[in-house]
């Protein structure tokens, strides 16, 4: 249940940042209110708090509360999250691009390090070396994402190459949108440099997959492996992942749990 409580507050706020054609203003109104109701949900009274008629997301911070009350849960994290969502709404409005990898990564501890801290935290491991592990691996998935979407998100008007890399091969984001052919070897080299910077990060971060007790350690070792085999499908198609979005597929599966057991 505290899993589910955390899945369905963070998807949710993911949605009024994402879905639908409300103007960046309202996402972000939208956003501060999720916040407040985050709030109260945190505090002692937040049980009758939220069944006042002015909640707009009772469901959610119900769930959310309990799960925060009887586990502790850390609750800059929760906050984190949305602040990534509220960046993502204010970076797509503007046209934002990032300056370089570093920059990308303060988006990620943000956006997807408090969900592997907060699910740490269930199961008990909270010590230095695990929390910069789960650090590692969430960042590398959400890195992942970026690369795996670049097909999906330039048309959305979302850019996560940073410029630095861009400026080692002289190429222009301009240049992905257009799939200029002419450019096409200096952007495969792009997404190569950006794809073997992720898999480095995945394999520091593979060893917390012995720290985490039971079921959800298995499971840790199919998401490691699951991004590990999303960077092999956009090296077989030779990084062209602003041409097609690469996913898994049925057939993986067995690949997947083969190198989970030897992990």
């Amino acid at each position: 249940p505290a899993v589910a409580a955390i899945y369905h507050f963070a998807r949710t706020a993911d949605d009024i940042a994402d879905e639908g054609d409300a103007p960046a203003a309202q996402r972000l109104a939208d956003l501060a209110a999720y916040r407040a109701e985050l709030h109260r949900c945190l505090q002692p009274t937040s049980r009758s708090t939220l069944e006042m008629p002015e909640a707009r997301w009772p469901g959610i911070f119900l769930a959310l509360g309990k799960a925060a009350r009887r586990h502790a849960l850390p609750a800059q994290c929760l906050h984190d999250l949305i602040s990534a969502f509220e960046q993502d709404v204010r970076h797509t409005a503007s046209g934002h691009r990032y300056a370089d990898t570093a920059e990308l990564l303060a988006y990620c501890r943000l956006s997807a390090n408090p969900v592997g801290r907060l699910l740490l935290h269930l199961y008990g491991v909270r010590d230095a070396a695990s929390l910069r592990q789960s650090d590692q691996i969430c960042s590398a998935l959400q890195l992942i994402n970026f690369w795996q979407d670049i097909s999906v998100d330039l048309p959305r008007g979302r850019c996560y190459l940073p410029a630095d890399a861009l400026r080692r091969q002289d190429v222009a984001v301009g240049d992905f949108a257009s799939d200029n052919g002419a450019k096409e070897a200096a952007m495969q080299a792009v997404v190569a440099e950006l794809c073997a910077d992720a898999r480095e990060r995945m394999q520091q971060g593979a060893p917390l997959v012995h720290r985490v007790p039971g079921r959800a350690g298995w499971e840790l070792r199919l998401v490691v492996q699951g991004g590990l085999r999303i960077l092999d499908g956009i090296a077989a198609r030779h990084h062209r992942s602003w041409q097609t979005r690469v996913t898994l597929r049925k057939g993986d599966l067995p690949r997947l749990a083969w190198r989970a057991l030897w992990m």
